[in-house]
């Protein structure tokens, strides 16, 4: 546990320019926080001991803003940035090297029992607001949008935006096979919705040179 830690403190300083040394991110991240209260959490959970499980993390929930069932598998290195309003459900199982932003949601679509939730791959970008809903997985070093709702399976190496998610990159970047190589860019990803709406502007413009075209020809013939 101690190790992963460390590893955890390790992933914090390398991927926010903003933590400064070991110590900062010790007391002043509640990402990091909530990752220490669900290891502890997860042990009881696997003893079957869910009531103290569930217990500590609403403590974890009420200190942190993050919520992560105690059921949740999490992987080494895994780093909250901010992260009010995080939330991750009990099925939940997130590789290594994974980055989750505020208000991100990896949740369920109903009341079905067992496999319920979202398996999450290896280096792993999920940004601000996404919602990622059902038992599917999203592929290793995939990148998800801020503010989409995923509710399919995502490849690996993707980049899903919108509502509902689309795969707008696919394959056209080096994979990353180091902790350093993590590709924290999600602030310039495709935009599909504006696409449509260029695509249906130019049809429109399109249309009306033709219906000018047409009553002018229509003219014409009165004349």
């Amino acid at each position: 546990m101690f190790k992963n830690l460390r590893e955890d403190i390790q992933a914090i300083l390398e991927r926010d320019p903003a933590a400064r040394n070991a110590l900062e991110v010790i007391i002043n991240y509640p990402g990091f926080h909530a990752i220490i209260f669900h290891r502890i959490a997860h042990w009881f959970h696997k003893k079957r001991l869910f009531f103290i499980a569930r217990f500590i993390s609403q403590v974890s929930r009420f200190f942190t803003g993050i919520e992560i069932h105690p059921g949740a598998k999490i992987g080494r290195r895994f780093f909250i940035d901010h992260g009010m309003g995080v939330v991750i459900g009990e099925t939940t199982e997130i590789g290594d090297d994974v980055t989750i932003y505020q208000g991100a949601t990896l949740g369920g679509t109903g009341k079905e029992t067992g496999k319920r939730h979202p398996t999450i791959g290896n280096n792993v970008v999920i940004s601000a607001g996404a919602k990622i809903l059902g038992p599917f997985k999203i592929g290793d070093n995939s990148k998800v949008g801020a503010g989409s709702v995923v509710l399919d399976e995502v490849p690996p190496n993707c980049t899903v935006v919108g509502i509902p998610g689309v795969i707008v990159v696919k394959d056209n970047r080096k994979v990353a096979s180091l902790k350093k190589d993590i590709d924290l860019e999600h602030t310039t990803l495709p935009n599909p919705v504006g696409v449509e709406l260029e695509c249906l502007r130019r049809r429109v413009k399109e249309l009306e040179k033709s219906i000018r075209t047409i009553k002018g020809e229509s003219k014409s013939e009165i004349i």
